[in-house]
């Protein structure tokens, strides 16, 4: 339908009924909204076919088992790290707090099950709580905060191991252990355990009024409190949630290895933000998927398993093409974010 007129022999412009443009729009909108969503979905089903035709070792049993326990204690991080992210912030005290969860795991284990994981969880959600107070109420900065916190859990970790000299050892005949090491339906329990947490995160940020007071702060704090959503208990929820996630995943990882190892989470902040970020959760917080998350789990943990399948890489190799995976995620999750608001 076309509005035409004609003054001094030149034709008006045509203009369009306002039916005809929206379905273009609407339509390249739901395509950009599914890239940013199901993209790490389809790398990691493509990576994975790529895989399996190039090694005749990756998807056998024993191989896939390894990447799934492997995974889990990273993607229980991440889970933690995706409710943070959402909300605009970030946390870089995760590897520490992993660390110091595995020691005070194997530490407390001696005294129990209920000990081995009431305590890590009591501590690394504390330091959480200490994070989101100083984010939310008192207004510093997360980078700063959560840098601290990193530097200061390492730092009681080598305090309680005496600079790292003393390890912890869990009794592998002990129910503290089989939480690591046992398995149902051939399955490792902490590969359970983590799709409980994922099934139950989803349910959390979809499905609950807090989940929505998490995307409002992240969307727009000003917008969200005008709304009525109680960003300070929001924020300071999320940054506790974490540190409970990283102290978890710890004490599930000492479960693993039967000793709290000290040297663990180094760089684990680092993997698990790409891992979120890769699975589509902006780091401008506001829009995020706790599937995603796990599939950017996923997609790293098989990268890197195809670098130690071909073995003439050193294992360098695998920072360089995560973080470069990474830069070609945030640059398209960027492009795709302009092109929905010209839209």
């Amino acid at each position: 339908m076309t509005a035409h007129t004609e003054e001094a022999g030149v034709p008006a412009p045509t203009v369009e009924a306002a039916g005809d443009a929206p379905p273009r729009t609407d339509r390249s909108e739901r395509l950009s909204a599914l890239a940013q969503q199901h993209g790490a979905l389809v790398t990691l089903v493509i990576a994975m076919v790529v895989a399996s035709l190039s090694f005749d070792t990756f998807l056998t049993g024993d191989n896939l088992e390894n990447m799934a326990l492997s995974s889990a204690f990273l993607a229980v991080v991440a889970l933690g790290m995706t409710f943070v992210i959402v909300t605009g912030g970030i946390d870089l005290s995760v590897g520490s707090l992993f660390a110091l969860g595995g020691v005070l795991a194997a530490w407390g284990s001696r005294y129990g099950t209920v000990v081995a994981l009431l305590l890590p969880l009591a501590v690394c959600g504390l330091i959480g709580l200490v994070n989101g107070l100083l984010i939310a109420r008192v207004r510093l900065a997360p980078f700063i905060v959560t840098l601290a916190a990193m530097l200061g859990a390492r730092g009681l970790l080598l305090a309680l191991t005496d600079e790292g000299s003393r390890t912890y050892l869990v009794d592998k005949e002990s129910f503290f252990a089989t939480l690591g090491q046992g398995t149902l339906l051939g399955v490792g329990v902490p590969v359970w355990i983590t799709l409980a947490l994922f099934a139950a995160g989803a349910v959390v940020l979809r499905r609950t009024r807090f989940g929505q007071y998490v995307y409002a702060v992240g969307g727009n704090e000003d917008a969200g409190a005008l709304m009525g959503a109680p960003v300070a208990r929001t924020k300071i929820t999320v940054y506790t949630l974490s540190g409970l996630c990283a102290g978890l995943a710890g004490a599930l990882n000492a479960a693993w290895l039967a000793s709290g190892v000290t040297i663990l989470g180094t760089g684990m902040e680092l993997e698990a933000i790409s891992a979120v970020v890769i699975g589509g959760t902006l780091l401008t917080g506001g829009s995020g998927f706790i599937s995603g998350s796990l599939v950017g789990v996923l997609l790293l943990k098989v990268i890197q398993n195809v670098i130690n399948q071909i073995g003439s890489l050193d294992s360098a190799y695998q920072q360089v093409v995560s973080g470069a995976f990474l830069a070609v995620v945030v640059i398209a999750q960027t492009w795709l974010g302009r092109r929905r608001r010209v839209l």
